[in-house]
Parts: structure tokens; sequence; C-alpha cells
């Protein structure tokens, strides 16, 4: 007899390990409503996701190719997009699409 794939003891590992993730993330989102908290609170707490995807982003950018060049490019046309409001997915394929046109080109 085969041995199944997903055996009992391992899906209640998994499904334990997503509570042991999602609770986390959960309790703060109950406990500190921000219905309550001061205008300069929220303006800065709405800022937070862009530095930590800044943070993230930024060290790639410095090792995304053969030079440091690659990197900036791809920076510059992002941002380019995101100035004008550019979606989301817009900005990510513009400098993908940037960067693989320059790739052909030059190489």
């Amino acid at each position: 007899m085969a041995t199944p794939i997903l055996t009992e003891e391992m899906f209640w590992l998994i499904v334990g390990m997503g509570l042991v993730t999602f609770i986390p993330r959960l309790l703060p989102l109950i406990a500190l409503k921000t219905e309550n908290w001061p205008d300069w609170s929220k303006r800065m707490l709405a800022r937070v996701p862009f530095a930590i995807l800044g943070a993230l982003i930024f060290p790639g950018i410095l090792y995304v190719g053969p030079t440091v060049t690659w990197g900036v490019a791809g920076a510059t046309v992002a941002a380019f997009l995101a100035y004008f409001k550019a979606p989301l997915i817009a900005v990510v394929a513009g400098a993908i699409v940037f960067l693989t046109i320059l790739d052909v080109i030059l190489y």
C-alpha cells in the first residue's frame, strides 16, 4: 500500500501553522482599532507599508544585474510610472519590459 501524500498528522500540522501565523496578525486589527487615534499617528502608520516596501526592494536594485546600472534603470522606470499613478502591475511590468528591451539591445 502506498503512503498517502498528506497524512492526517501533516494536515493538522499545516492547520496549526496557519493559525499560529494568522492569530498574531489578527489580534492587532481587533485590539487596535484606529477610530480613536490622533490624525498624526494615522498619517504615520499609513506610510509604514511604503517604508517597508522600500527597505525590501532597495537592496535588490543594487544586485539585480551585471552592474548597479541595471537596477537603477529599472527603478527609474518604475518610479516614473508610479509618479504618474500607474497601477502596480503596470509599474512592475513596465520595469520588466524596459529591462528586457535594454538587454536585447545591448546584448
